[in-house]
């Protein structure tokens, strides 16, 4: 009986490889397969000169992809990775892109840049590209809390970078994308942040694999594996088992004890909020989950806010999906939230430690390597054509 059940499990888990969860294969491929290989009309001159940086990288290519899901429009794409990478070929849209090394004069004639290679890759290149007059768009946390650097999420605060346009600009430019952790939170909490102001927000995240990258998936999938087979789980990307297991985010631990994940939620949302006041704590925890972010929220308000108003106001909000069907138990999932633009609420209902309307709980999924990093970031660079 035991053999019959891990091998079912294992028979599942093929179903969910990292190859699976990241779309797979050549980056120009299109979700609808039987779809044919064209070069598409968004490839045109009066729009800007684009350039990738950490291509090869699982956000790398989720640029890609967003970018050809949403026509967006560029007179001519760059391919920029780390030297190991250069040389590689990519099929994007019809057409063979080599892999350049990223170097300073790689953003000659760059209109915008959007990076996900890293923090150290943003400091040192980041500045270089704006100095040639590109509007970086940058994935890191490098310049998120740098109180001249927008950081946008566009539908929660896109006048934040009204004053950065590709129009007749004299310089370069540098925006922020959010953790992804905020981003999946705020497209939730911000809808009703507006209706009755947060004062207090308390948020437990769930974390898939994929936050930590293709190797963090590949090791989900090793271990999950191994643990069924009655072997010794290999741990190489986290020093403790992942699979049927959770632990602490693995982000270093400050001396406040909060570690470096949770404070992004707190020292984020101030600053895309534009309140300093707004108290906000977090516990964010890694979970055996291939792909897409789970996020516990409770809310407590200035004003009233009854859980049927607050409904209606998810219902309108842009870039979020309710999923709240209390009679069948059916709530947000990482699983349904998978390679989807939306976020997903669900599990809204009062706060009953609260009196008076004053408080909120719901539950909030989203795709961190989507909405939560690549999709966020090509949108705003959309805001800026």
């Amino acid at each position: 009986m035991q053999a019959t059940a891990s091998a079912h499990c294992l028979h599942l888990l093929s179903s969910f490889t990292p190859a699976a969860f990241t779309a797979g294969g050549s980056a120009c491929r299109r979700r609808n397969a039987a779809a044919p290989a064209t070069v598409r009309m968004a490839l045109r001159e009066d729009g800007p000169a684009l350039a990738v940086v950490g291509v090869t990288g699982a956000v790398g290519q989720e640029f890609l992809r967003v970018l050809s899901d949403r026509d967006f429009p560029y007179r001519n794409l760059r391919l920029l990775a780390s030297r190991r990478s250069a040389g590689r070929r990519i099929e994007f849209e019809g057409r063979e892109y080599v892999v350049e090394e990223l170097r300073e004069e790689s953003f000659a004639g760059v209109d915008v840049a959007l990076f996900s290679a890293g923090g150290s890759v943003s400091r040192e290149m980041g500045p270089a590209a704006v100095e040639r007059g590109v509007v970086v768009v940058d994935n890191s946390s490098a310049f998120r809390m740098d109180p001249g650097v927008p950081l946008v999420i566009p539908e929660v605060n896109p006048d934040a970078m009204t004053h950065i346009r590709l129009a007749g600009r004299a310089k370069g430019a540098l925006i922020a994308n959010p953790n992804c952790s905020t981003i999946i939170c705020l497209m939730a909490a911000t809808p009703l942040h507006r209706h009755a102001k947060v004062v207090r927000m308390v948020v437990s995240t769930y974390q898939a694999a994929s936050g930590a990258g293709a190797a963090a998936m590949e090791e989900l999938e090793e271990q999950t594996r191994e643990v069924l087979d009655g072997k010794q789980p290999t741990c190489k990307i986290f020093k403790q088992q992942y699979a049927f297991n959770l632990f602490s985010h693995n982000a270093p631990v400050l001396s406040n004890g909060y570690n470096e994940e949770e404070m992004k939620l707190v020292k984020e949302t101030r600053k895309i909020w534009n309140d300093k006041d707004v108290k906000v704590t977090a516990t964010c925890i890694r979970v055996p989950v291939m792909r897409a972010h789970a996020e516990s929220v409770n809310l407590q308000f200035e004003k009233p806010l009854d859980e049927e108003t607050a409904r209606q106001i998810l219902k309108g909000a842009a870039g979020v999906v309710v999923i709240d069907d209390r009679a069948s138990n059916h709530f947000p999932t990482p699983l349904e939230v998978s390679n989807k633009d939306h976020v997903a609420i669900g599990r809204i209902r009062p706060d009953l430690s609260q009196e008076g309307n004053l408080g909120l709980d719901i539950f909030v999924c989203g795709d961190q390597i989507r909405k939560g990093a690549a999709l966020n970031a090509v949108q705003i660079a959309e805001m800026l054509l």
